[in-house]
């Protein structure tokens, strides 16, 4: 088929998706509103009864917890099938040049942008340090703060070289706080068995409301998801800047 006729009928399915498109429009409720209870219920309870004034992580580490843990292990799968995928028998050096395409110099990093990314990256992760540690009071949590740390790291290799940025960032490391993350957040939904109650029953005292350390075991599976988000989006930097060094003799491209 020509392009003339792609396009074409491009446009004639476009003019049959426009009545149902604006149906729906039509009948999206008004901005802010919400058919279902689920959301006043969350806000009427979890105050009083977890001690938390973050609403999401109230229901993502408490009141559906089994489903984060799920998201979790589905991480950690992902990571490892990418690793895989990506690593292969390229092995590991940690004092490799970085790869260069033909015609395509590697330009110096100038001193501006050693002193902004040296500047930037510690600031970074005690922002994202910050956005996780207050997931039980303010908009946040572990997830968003493993993720803004992650990128904190990130900018090191930005301001560094690539053999310096690979000194400091070991996989073993980073392997090892992704699957510490999973298991911390498994132990403490275990914890609550052999007391008789069900799995991720919130066993610990829940502090004072508005307060950092409230939620009880919330506080637990924040910090873990934290570790394993953290962990695992620098095991991916690690594998994807890894394809771009230059092969050692003996390796496979």
């Amino acid at each position: 088929m020509s392009a003339t006729g792609r396009l074409g009928l491009f446009a004639f399915a476009c003019l049959l998706l426009i009545p149902i498109v604006w149906q729906l429009v039509l009948a999206m409720p008004p901005f802010g509103a919400h058919p279902l209870p689920y959301a006043d219920l969350i806000n009427a309870a979890a105050p009083a009864e977890r001690h938390v004034t973050n609403m999401v992580s109230a229901v993502n580490f408490d009141y559906r917890g089994i489903d984060t843990l799920g998201e979790e292990t589905m991480l950690v799968c992902a990571v490892t099938g990418a690793t895989v995928l990506l690593r292969g028998q390229r092995g590991e050096q940690l004092e490799a040049h970085p790869g260069q395409v033909e015609n395509r110099p590697i330009p110096h990093r100038s001193e501006a942008m050693l002193l902004v990314g040296r500047l930037a990256a510690p600031l970074t992760v005690l922002f994202g340090a910050y956005v996780a540690l207050h997931g039980m009071t303010t908009p946040g949590g572990g997830f968003q703060g493993g993720v803004i740390i992650a990128s904190g790291l990130l900018l090191l290799f930005l301001a560094e070289d690539y053999r310096g940025w690979r000194r400091l960032m070991r996989s073993w490391l980073f392997d090892g706080l992704e699957g510490l993350g999973v298991a911390l957040y498994a132990l403490g939904g275990l914890a609550a068995l052999p007391l008789g109650l069900p799995f991720l029953t919130n066993i610990l005292p829940y502090g004072q409301p508005r307060n950092v350390f409230s939620g009880g075991l919330m506080i637990i599976e924040n910090l873990a998801v934290a570790l394993a988000v953290c962990g695992g989006f620098v095991v991916l930097l690690i594998e994807f800047l890894e394809e771009t060094r230059v092969m050692s003799d003996g390796e496979q491209e």
